[in-house]
């Protein structure tokens, strides 16, 4: 079976990730795929903010966080190998990624305990998933939201506004919702091929 040449790109919330496949070329990409993985165990609801406490405050008991960011591994690490298995099932080999997250910022830089547990939950779900990745020779990188469309526009030599459009364009040929998370990861994947 002949495989087609796509990316992956992923738009990073707490405990899960939009999933969207672009393949084609970086001057005519195509919508092949759009879903969401899990990045925590949703029998386990704890594994969604596993740096979280009772009442929002930040976890410090080490047993309940190494359990949680364990089962928070595994389950990447699960989603990562179904997501891949489908890909190739469908024809599609995949060599880069892309993942859009929120903020990029060390955690221990954060004075208060509650958006210090946020950004320990960010990082371990972004370092996490890339290195699922990378562990299966995929080539990934990292963009912040807010730089995503000026790093796009620089790359793709398109304006904003054209990108946009694009971006709406790819999305007519999806069944399923098409977001503002649906679009960044589409344009991470595009960046990627």
């Amino acid at each position: 079976m002949k495989t087609n040449r796509a990316a992956l790109g992923f738009r990073v919330k707490s405990g899960w990730a939009v999933s969207i496949l672009v393949g084609g070329s970086i001057q005519s990409p195509h919508l092949c795929n759009s879903g969401a993985i899990n990045l925590s165990d949703p029998r386990e609801p704890e594994t969604r903010q596993p740096y979280h406490a009772a009442m929002g405050k930040l976890e410090t008991n080490a047993i309940k966080l190494k359990r949680r960011t364990q089962r928070v591994e595994r389950t990447i690490e699960r989603s990562i190998e179904g997501l891949l298995k489908s890909c190739s099932d469908n024809g599609y080999a995949i060599h880069r990624a892309a993942l859009v997250v929120g903020s990029v910022i060390d955690p221990n830089s954060i004075a208060n305990p509650h958006i210090r547990a946020h950004a320990f939950e960010g990082q371990l779900f972004r370092t996490r998933l890339k290195a699922a990745l990378e562990a299966r020779g995929i080539d990934c990188s990292i963009c912040r939201e807010r730089d995503i469309y000026t790093t796009a526009s620089k790359l793709l030599r398109r304006s904003p506004g054209e990108i946009k459009r694009a971006l709406a364009d790819l999305g007519l040929s999806t069944i399923g919702p098409w977001r503002a998370d649906q679009k960044l990861a589409a344009l991470s994947a595009w960046t990627s091929l």
